[in-house]
């Protein structure tokens, strides 16, 4: 006689995250293992992971820690969840800041300043709440159905609407002639 024994597989995640880099890389370690065990379509595992990585650094960049920390030194709460229907969320949630979220609009040689613009692209919704005094939560759609028969929710023209539009043409300027005394 064989014995089944069914394995909930956890349905949302919560976790204390360290204000600062040290804690995002386990906090994706860890969204992608529960996600697989969920089995989410890895594509769709590839987006949530690198949104939370950009909520993550941006709450670290831009929010202050949760509580009375002022120093830096608290931490951010991280969340995800798959409800019902299926639909997949991240949150973080950070003690707020001088600012609210909104995507930029960076130079091309700008070091940072795309995070937002790069959610906007792969989620399907997100948006800012303030849950309670003192706490500010981003929280994103990544998908809104990962038991889809879509395996691959990557949106077109992904890499249009992420990079920055073309230089004006330069008119009137003959390159040409300025190097032939070079020669």
């Amino acid at each position: 006689m064989a014995l089944v024994v069914a394995q909930e597989v956890p349905a949302s995640s919560s976790m204390a995250v360290p204000h600062g880099p040290a804690g995002v890389g386990e906090a994706r370690h860890r969204m992608r293992d529960q996600l697989r065990v969920g089995g989410v379509p890895e594509a769709v595992i590839d987006d949530a992971v690198l949104i939370l990585s950009e909520l993550l650094s941006n709450a670290c960049r831009h929010g202050r820690p949760l509580g009375d920390e002022l120093a830096g030194d608290g931490d951010v709460r991280a969340a995800w969840r798959v409800d019902a229907r299926g639909c997949l969320t991240v949150e973080v949630t950070d003690g707020g800041g001088p600012t609210r979220p909104v995507p930029a609009t960076p130079s091309v040689t700008a070091h940072g300043g795309r995070g937002l613009n790069i959610i906007t692209a792969l989620a399907d919704d997100w948006g800012v709440r303030d849950d309670a005094p003192g706490e500010v939560t981003v929280w994103v759609v990544v998908h809104k159905d990962v038991r889809s028969d879509s395996q691959a929710p990557r949106r077109d023209g992904f890499t249009t609407r992420v990079n920055s539009p073309s230089p004006a043409p330069l008119s009137g300027l003959d390159l040409a002639d300025a190097f032939d005394d070079l020669g």
